[in-house]
């Protein structure tokens, strides 16, 4: 391990420099902070097609440490980046799963991202144990609406399909993991089996729903009857709070998901008339 202190630009090429000399290493940066060094991720990593692994701590919105601390932005500024792979855990054996798999991504950067504070509590996976890169995970099962969701939403997304099934929707839940690569096949899919799609990130626009939402336009999945709407960070910096009310004012808590999908139903397309 090495300490290189707030010298976020210096971590980024002393990485790269590792890379190329057959290390596989592993830069443990805060979202917020990576921002700094991004020119450095740019033309040292990305351009060269280098094998760092990021481990993109802070991710989403983080409680007392406020918007300078919040990990808005790094969905957006690492997924536009060519031949990167964009990695966010929904717990943390996902997160183990995704540290497992990142070993053997041998031949571009990789990132995961995971928020502050503590897991569920589930039990964690063994080392050996990993997941197909670019690869989706079907939650659940339902009917005309399916969330799409990016990183630790996951479980507010359940616990909104529960209240949900209550009034008679049982809606579809996929745990997307990727923002890059997509996951196309199973897009494709939820888009043909499903009149609504709904996703969901800790980040702001320009990010997973974005490239989702690129996906379905540029394959015309958009030009029939289907419903997209993309859940995102508000364009608003949030001041410091504790997370669950930092998130249920973002409408980004179960209750917000279950309004947007009860909105998003009722919602009808208006046609305007040209004279």
């Amino acid at each position: 391990m090495f300490d290189v202190g707030i010298a976020e630009q210096h971590a980024v090429t002393f990485a790269a420099g590792m890379a190329t000399e057959g290390f596989k290493p592993y830069a443990a940066i805060y979202s917020t902070f990576l921002q700094r060094a991004y020119d450095q991720v740019v033309h040292d990593v990305a351009i060269q097609s280098l094998p760092v692994r990021f481990a993109i701590d802070r991710a989403g919105l983080v409680g007392a440490d406020g918007p300078t601390h919040a990990g808005s932005f790094d969905i957006t500024y690492l997924s536009t980046l060519p031949n990167f792979v964009v990695m966010a855990a929904s717990d943390e054996a996902e997160l183990v799963r995704m540290i497992n798999t990142s070993i053997d991504i041998n031949d571009r950067p990789s990132a995961f991202r995971y928020p502050r504070g503590n897991g569920l509590g589930i039990e964690l996976p063994e080392i050996n144990e990993k997941i197909e890169l670019g690869k989706g995970k079907i939650i659940k099962t339902g009917k005309k609406v399916v969330i799409l969701n990016f990183g630790a939403r996951l479980h507010e997304c359940i616990l909104a399909s529960e209240n949900l099934s209550k009034k008679g929707i049982n809606i579809s839940i996929i745990d997307a993991r990727f923002a890059k690569p997509l996951d196309e096949n199973l897009i494709w899919q939820i888009a043909t089996e499903h009149e609504v799609i709904i996703t969901i990130e800790e980040g702001s626009i320009g990010g997973f729903g974005s490239h989702v939402s690129q996906f379905l336009s540029e394959k015309n999945l958009l030009d029939s009857n289907l419903k997209f709407r993309s859940m995102i960070l508000p364009d608003r910096f949030i001041d410091h709070d504790k997370p669950e009310l930092m998130y249920k004012f973002a409408n980004l808590d179960s209750i917000g998901i279950e309004n947007k999908i009860l909105d998003t139903l009722n919602s009808k397309v208006l046609i305007k008339k040209s004279n």
